[in-house]
């Protein structure tokens, strides 16, 4: 399982892990795409098309935007 938290938004879930899954695939799953939050896993920043393996903790982080 991973586990996964959206910052400011009281989301925390865990997802089932399956081979091959990316930081991309999190995203889809708790309803965000990559232009509009970025990840940290298991404490550091990470590119989308990351991997991500079993056990590891996931902190999605929306990007807010504004003038």
């Amino acid at each position: 399982m991973i586990k996964v938290k959206v910052i400011g938004r009281k989301i925390e879930k865990e997802i089932e892990f399956q081979k091959g899954m990316k930081v991309k695939d999190v995203f889809r799953e708790v309803g965000f795409n990559t232009e509009s939050a970025v990840a940290k896993v298991n404490g550091k920043v990470v590119l989308e098309d990351a991997p991500v393996k079993d056990g590891d903790y996931i902190e999605v982080i929306p990007v807010v935007s504004g003038g």
